[in-house]
């Protein structure tokens, strides 16, 4: 396997800033003293002067801020609690969808093992979703987080009967062939793979001010797992499809 560089998922970089786009599996920082190359370790092997603005979630992939300098970072800090970032997510999701601009306000409060909903203890969350292809069996959607709370668009996706492919702590099933191409067979030797094995969700693009008060928009291309999955779907799971 390639080793994983900086200047290998930057794409984005200015005097102050560099947007990486974080593959899945990878923890944006080290997890525990013995923790395998995390994120921050990846950035401070050319950068070791940078810090990353904020986290995505291991098994999810895309824009991750990272400040080359402190005054960059308190500068980002700011905008990410005024909530002046502007975040785009595309999730691949259980269920054929219709959501245009749906807006999602659902408190949430962290437990032992999951998020989950709560009006009477949760904090504001709100979220912000709407459809861009719609399939028989799944969905691709855009997501738009106003607040950034843990597991924030995993929960309210599920909330809402469109839990993310393969996550399955809130609900979400592995993607099999068998389930849209007809006449797919596997011999009752072998147990059929899942089509893709990583929760499907992607930090798709960030908008963000620089210290000079430039608007720095930037966009991750998905990664080649999540294109050939969205592939397979667009040529065999189409609505009319037969």
């Amino acid at each position: 396997m390639k080793k994983l560089t900086a200047s290998s998922l930057k794409v984005f970089e200015n005097e102050e800033y560099l947007v990486l786009n974080k593959p899945a599996g990878v923890a944006s920082l080290d997890e525990h003293v013995f923790s395998k190359r995390s994120m921050l370790r990846i950035l401070r092997d050319e950068y070791p002067e940078a810090t990353l603005c904020h986290r995505l979630d291991k098994d999810t992939s895309g824009c991750l801020l990272a400040a080359k300098t402190q005054e960059a970072y308190r500068h980002a800090s700011i905008q990410f609690e005024k909530r002046l970032v502007q975040k785009k997510y595309y999730a691949l999701c259980s269920g054929s969808h219709a959501f245009n601009q749906l807006k999602i306000e659902l408190p949430l409060v962290v437990g032992n093992k999951k998020v989950k909903i709560s009006h009477k203890n949760g904090k504001a969350a709100e979220t912000i979703i709407t459809t861009l292809e719609a399939f028989k069996h799944y969905s691709l959607i855009e997501c738009k987080p106003i607040t950034g709370r843990l597991h924030q668009i995993r929960v309210h996706l599920a909330s809402q009967g469109a839990p993310i492919v393969n996550d399955v702590l809130y609900g979400g099933k592995a993607p099999l062939l068998s389930e849209m191409k007809r006449k797919f067979k596997v011999s009752k030797q072998e147990e059929e793979q899942p089509i893709i094995e990583r929760i499907a969700l992607h930090s798709f693009s960030l908008e963000f001010e620089d210290a000079q008060k430039n608007i720095v928009s930037v966009q991750a291309p998905l990664s080649s797992e999540l294109e050939a999955f969205l592939k397979i779907i667009r040529k065999y799971d189409k609505v009319n499809h037969d």
